[in-house]
């Protein structure tokens, strides 16, 4: 992706360095499926709940089955160089300056509405938000009650070093996702979500769930779709980095990674074909309307 030498965002809200939780932020052991207390041995694993977290997977799912050690362990960041932190810093606020400029036409021209753009937080270890307190163990996310994403660039380096899906539009992927589940919150999308979840049983709110998160999905593709007519600013491989990154954070990949078996009803995010299909989606289109999940007969 072409980035360096464009206009970066002013909605970068940097937190780097401030305190977090002390001590960081520890994941308490519960009850596994069949009975037995799930832990973690070791940060190798730890990685697979840290980019399933990403997307809203229930880490009870990924720790069952796996290795028990005793007790909670606690979760750190990868240590980056300040050269290569300030140049993460750069090419997100590049990415959040494209997502703006890109959905503003979009709310604009296909919707008849104004876009209002969110803010960025980058932060180290640990972060509170209006959401809660956070670490860096659940990956970026989005909060609706503040409108923020947040994000903590040692984030790229685990989803480049421990899952193969590196390269900077896999990143920028990642961030227009999370831009998508603003998209959701400006549209009423997620109230409807929310409210819906609260009516039916566990494995229907799940379904809700896929859906949503496969929308975000899609509204990432759409802003890859539209940047690059806009700007011309997508590479050789640029796509192939983005669907390697969904592949590898579906929810089959992800359950299968770490317990061996695949439970479909436990899904929040879809299966790693369906990622890509929705990505897919709104990269071919670049039409809002072709990313509507929920009237989608097959996903």
């Amino acid at each position: 992706m072409k980035w360096r030498g464009r206009r970066q965002s002013t909605n970068i809200e940097d937190r780097r360095g401030a305190r977090g939780a002390p001590g960081g932020f520890r994941i308490p052991m519960g009850a596994g499926r069949r009975g037995k207390r799930a832990g973690v041995g070791g940060i190798g694993l730890i990685v697979i709940i840290v980019v399933a977290l990403l997307f809203g997977v229930d880490p009870s799912t990924l720790l069952s089955g796996l290795s028990q050690q005793s007790g909670p362990h606690s979760v750190q960041t990868p240590g980056q160089n300040s050269a290569q932190s300030d140049e993460q810093r750069d090419f997100t606020a590049v990415v959040l300056a494209d997502t703006e400029e890109i959905w503003a036409r979009i709310f604009r021209d296909q919707l008849g509405q104004t876009y209002q753009e969110p803010k960025l937080v980058l932060f180290n270890d640990a972060v509170r938000s209006a959401c809660g307190q956070a670490s860096s163990a659940v990956g970026p996310f989005y909060c609706p009650g503040d409108q923020k994403v947040y994000l903590d660039l040692g984030f790229f380096q685990t989803l480049s070093q421990r899952f193969g899906a590196g390269g900077d539009f896999a990143a920028a992927y990642v961030i227009a996702h999370e831009i998508g589940h603003h998209v959701q919150t400006l549209l009423g999308i997620s109230r409807q979500v929310h409210a819906q979840r609260s009516r039916v049983s566990r494995a229907e709110g799940n379904a809700l769930s896929v859906r949503q998160e496969l929308q975000a999905d899609c509204f990432a593709g759409l802003w890859a779709n539209q940047t690059q007519r806009l700007n011309n600013v997508l590479e050789e491989g640029d796509i192939d980095e983005a669907l390697r990154a969904a592949n590898a954070i579906g929810d089959d990949t992800l359950q299968r990674q770490s317990r061996g078996t695949v439970v479909p009803d436990s899904f929040t995010h879809g299966t790693s074909a369906q990622r890509q299909r929705w990505f897919k989606r709104g990269w071919e289109t670049g039409r809002i309307e072709s990313c509507d999940t929920f009237a989608a007969s097959t996903l």
